[in-house]
Parts: structure tokens; C-alpha cells; sequence
């Protein structure tokens, strides 16, 4: 009797501690390409806003749900831009702005989510843009994850934006004529859990 409560206990505890570390352990999400894209919005001559989006975008995501944190590593082809205007789209391929025949990829990467409480507020990490890296933090406007009936697994995902100053990366175009600096980016991301 003895001998058989004992490894009731055993079993219950081994399943216990077996249960909380799958809990615990951080899982590894795949962009969907399908509901992935990065965004900018600047500012033309106080007459309007020129938008366009980049809609080819890769990447993977880490997330530790117990732990709050994560890493995220986005990869966008530059040539992938659409504002629809065929005629701007080109020349935002241009050396005068994202040279996408000289940099085909900007990437952003991440290794630490800032959370409030169970609300994901930022996500501090660096850009690459023009070859040159630098420091932006995202700010987390919406995130969720919840069961995807499509993908039959767990999505995660959420909007997210930073305002930049684009000379930082040698993107001066126009400046000395009075263009903006600052450029609204954004993401939007969609993962599944792999």
C-alpha cells in the first residue's frame, strides 16, 4: 500500500514538474506572410501624407509567455514597396532613398520585450536600414495571441510603431529643402507557433 501511494506521488509529481515545464519553456513562432507587413508615413510639404508598404516580410518570433520575453528577427525586402503609385514606387527604389539594388533587406532585431503587467508595451531592439544599424524601439499598439483556426496552433501577433529620424541612417533626401526627417514606421505581425 505504502509502495504503491509512493509512486502515485512520484508519477503526480514527475507530471507536475513535466507540466509546468512545458509551461515555462519559450516557444519558437513563424511569421505568416499572409498577415505580416512593415509601413512608413511621412510628411510631403504639409499637404499631405505620402504611406507605402512593404508587403514581402520574413522573420521569426520567441516568446515566453510565464517569463514575459521574447526575441523577434524581421527581415523586409526593400524592393517589395507599394504606395500605388507605380511612378513613386520606383523612385523610392532609387539611391536616393531605400537603394534597394545596393541594400535589398532592412532588418530589425529584438531580444527583450518590455511588458506592463500581461500587456506587451514595447519592443526595444535595432534597425538595419542602408547598411547601417541603429537603436528603435517599437511601441506595441495592439497584442494577443489566441488559438489561429486556420493554422490549428497558437498565433501571436500585433501592431506596432516608432517614430524615426531617417538621416540617422544616411537617408537625407530632400532635407535641406525642408522634407521631414522623421518618419512614422510600423509593423505589422503575425505568428504561428511552430
Amino acid at each position: 500500500m505504502q509502495a504503491r501511494l509512493l509512486s502515485l506521488i512520484l508519477a503526480s509529481a514527475a507530471w507536475a514538474m513535466g507540466s509546468l515545464a512545458a509551461h515555462a519553456a519559450p516557444a519558437d513562432y513563424k511569421i505568416d506572410l499572409d498577415h505580416t507587413y512593415a509601413t512608413f508615413a511621412i510628411d510631403h510639404n504639409g499637404a499631405s501624407i505620402n504611406r507605402a508598404r512593404f508587403g514581402e516580410v520574413s522573420g521569426s518570433v520567441r516568446f515566453d509567455k510565464e517569463a514575459g520575453a521574447g526575441a523577434i528577427d524581421i527581415v523586409v525586402q526593400t524592393a517589395s514597396v507599394y504606395s500605388g503609385s507605380k511612378g513613386f514606387d520606383e523612385h523610392l527604389r532609387t539611391a536616393d532613398l531605400f537603394d534597394t539594388a545596393r541594400h535589398p533587406t532592412m532588418r530589425f532585431v529584438s531580444n527583450r520585450l518590455v511588458f506592463d503587467g500581461e500587456r506587451l508595451v514595447e519592443v526595444p531592439g535595432q534597425l538595419t536600414l542602408l547598411g547601417q544599424t541603429h537603436p528603435v524601439t517599437l511601441k506595441a499598439l495592439q497584442f494577443r495571441c489566441y488559438p489561429n483556426q486556420r493554422a490549428k496552433t497558437e498565433a501571436c501577433g500585433g501592431d506596432f510603431e516608432a517614430v524615426i529620424d531617417r538621416t540617422l541612417w544616411g537617408m537625407d533626401y530632400l532635407v535641406k529643402v525642408g522634407m521631414p526627417k522623421s518618419v512614422r514606421i510600423g509593423a505589422t505581425i503575425e505568428a504561428f507557433k511552430q
